[in-house]
Formats: structure tokens, sequence, C-alpha cells
């Protein structure tokens, strides 16, 4: 079978996240039961033009923001010659609208809409010419198949009169020979973590401000935010404004081995975000037995089970992420149940169970087709 996927980014691009990361993980394991895949997304300084990662063939052509151009272009100029068997629109930011140009079956995939969070991320102009052309898209997408990682993602478009019939739900998984505790020892003092790309829908601010109040209550408790990304000035400056140089590390990037050494020496992982496909971060820090803080929206609230593997807490409350995070500080006991609670839901998510129950999602389209 030949499948041709579109997508901004790939894995390799500075700019990855977990949409990147689903992608590469599920395609390749694709790619490996005999499947040929082809990924093609935009270029960016350094990067080859075509190249092979894990079985997957990454094709590189334009600039990030007039992508969505190129790849109508290049569909007419290139791919509606080569008879692929399927092409996977992976939805993220700006459509592509292939519902109003391809021929071939279409698998539509969604992480998460962004709605109105756009408008936490960027300036006004650009917000809204991302809003609205996300809006006037979904009509032209109804009719096609669509895949979906969380229960929430999942009923916003049903609420958005998409048929139930021809929306899929699989989960993320996690790699489990990186993600997990490795004999690394929890820090000595309290540590709080968090991990992501440094973007402002992610709401590290919240942390930062809300870690004021953990530091008055426990004067040697610290803050490591692990990533990198645009955010990262505004950040440093908040921490130098709030006088939190002593006690609070934004690391920069950093390789997938030092993720893991942080995910398993800090006591708490905390995700701050407006919205999420899914709580990817957060089921990566329970493989490595650490329990999670986390917003109560879209995405992590299905990732993390309140009470159980984590806790979740009112999206912008400060005091109230705070509250969370002093109470698993404290309370060892609790932390150690929501620790081993979060080891062993972390085990339920796999991306080998992903690949799979993609490839009968795919199969299912093409027979659809077939019928037509």
């Amino acid at each position: 079978m030949k499948i041709l996927i579109f997508n901004w980014q790939d894995i390799t691009h500075p700019l990855s996240g977990g949409a990147e990361v689903h992608l590469h993980e599920t395609y390749s394991r694709i790619a490996a039961m005999g499947h040929e895949v082809t990924l093609f997304c935009s270029l960016y300084e350094g990067a080859k033009p075509t190249e092979e990662i894990n079985g997957i063939r990454v094709i590189r052509e334009g600039g990030r923001f007039l992508f969505n151009y190129v790849v109508m272009k290049k569909y007419f100029t290139t791919f509606r010659k080569q008879q692929f068997d399927l092409i996977v629109d992976d939805l993220n930011k700006i459509p592509f609208y292939t519902p109003a140009y391809v021929r071939e079956p279409i698998l539509g995939e969604i992480h998460h809409l962004l709605g109105t969070s756009v408008f936490k991320e960027t300036i006004f102009p650009l917000a809204s010419y991302v809003y609205l052309a996300e809006r006037a898209a979904l009509p032209i997408y109804k009719k096609i198949h669509f895949m979906v990682h969380s229960p929430s993602t999942h009923q916003e478009l049903l609420s958005l009169g998409f048929n139930p019939n021809n929306v899929h739900h699989v989960h993320y998984g996690v790699n489990h020979q990186l993600f997990r505790q490795t004999g690394v020892e929890k820090s000595l003092v309290p540590l709080v973590g968090a991990l992501g790309r440094l973007k402002k829908y992610k709401s590290f601010d919240h942390l930062i401000e809300a870690f004021v109040i953990v530091k008055n209550e426990i004067p040697n408790a610290r803050l490591v935010i692990i990533g990198d990304g645009d955010d990262k000035p505004r950040l440093m400056e908040l921490v130098n404004r709030l006088e939190l140089n002593d006690s609070v590390t934004l690391t920069g990037f950093v390789s997938e081995e030092e993720k893991v050494d942080w995910l398993n020496k800090i006591h708490v992982a905390v995700n701050t975000s407006i919205k999420e496909g899914w709580g990817l971060t957060a089921i990566e820090a329970n493989a490595c037995g650490t329990p999670t803080v986390s917003s109560n929206v879209q995405g992590l609230r299905d990732a993390v089970i309140d009470g159980e593997t984590g806790l979740l807490y009112e999206y912008g409350n400060r005091e109230q992420l705070a509250e969370k995070i002093l109470l698993l500080l404290r309370d060892e006991h609790l932390r150690n149940r929501l620790t081993q609670n979060a080891l062993q839901r972390s085990k339920e998510f796999d991306w080998q169970i992903g690949a799979e129950k993609t490839m009968e999602v795919i199969e299912r389209v093409i027979a659809e087709r077939k019928k037509l």
C-alpha cells in the first residue's frame, strides 16, 4: 500500500511537537509492516530536501507559512501521477483543503481544533486568519473519515456535526523503551517540572507565577521547565521580574535522554496548557514514575485521571495550581499512590497497538471508497 501524508513539519523540525511524534511513531511502524509511506512537509534551514527516516520517505519543500499552497501545487504537478492508495491530511493550524481537490481516498487527522486558543498564541491579525481558515474548512471536511486521539476531540467533532461513523478514536502511545524508570533518584530538594515547547498557549507563565506561592510555603523548592521555543524570552523576563532566578531553571533544548532523566528526578510534573489534543507529556511523566498536576481542559483531562494518576485544577487559577502542587509535595503517601496508579496506566498506551488500529481505519477508508 502507498500512503502519502501532508503535515506542516516532520519529527526533525526544531518546532516539532506531539503531533509530529505521533506521526513518526505511528507511520514508521506502518512502514515496517511493508507499506510505502511518504511524508510531504515544509523545508527548514539546514534540512535535506529529501531523506528517509525510519522507513518514512520525507520530502521537504516550501516555507512554513505558505506551505498549504505548496501542498496543492505539488499534488497536481507530482503526487497525482504517483498512484497513492491513500492520502493522510493532518489538520494542524491552516488546513490543506484536500477534499476540495484530491481524488484519492483521504483520512483526516485532528489532534485538536485550535478554535479561540489561537488568540492566546499569536498576534490578532494572524490569529484571526488561522481561526477563520479553520472554521471555513470544517464543512469541506465533513464527508471524509477522521482519526482523533482523545475523547474530548472526538466529542468536539460530533458537536460540530461530523458523522459519528466517520470519526475514529485511536490513542497515542508511549515509547516505553525510552520513557521509563531508569534508577535515577528523585531530587533531594522538592522539584517541580514541566516539559514541552515554550509556546504561549502552553501557559508556562501561569506555572512560574504559581511557583511564587509554592516557594513561599516551601523555600527550598525548585522549578525546572524543560524545552525550548519562541516564548522563552518572555518567560525568562518573568522569572527575573519575580526574582526567581535562584530557584527556576529554563533548560532550553535537551536530548530525549535528558528529558527522561528530568522526568525521573522531579517529584511533580505540571501541564498548564489552555488546550491539548492529548496529554502526551503527562503519560510520559507517568511512565517515568512521576504524577502530574494538569489544567482541567480538553486533552489533558483525558490523559490525567483526577485523584488517581494526578490532579486537575481550573485553568488560569494560579492559587489552585499552587495548592495542588503543594499537596503533592507535602503528602508523600498521596504522591506514592498516584505514582503507582500512573505507572500502571501508562502501560495501556503503546505505539505498536496504535499503528495496528490506524491500519484498520486506513483499510476501512479504502474499502469504502472502492464500493462507490
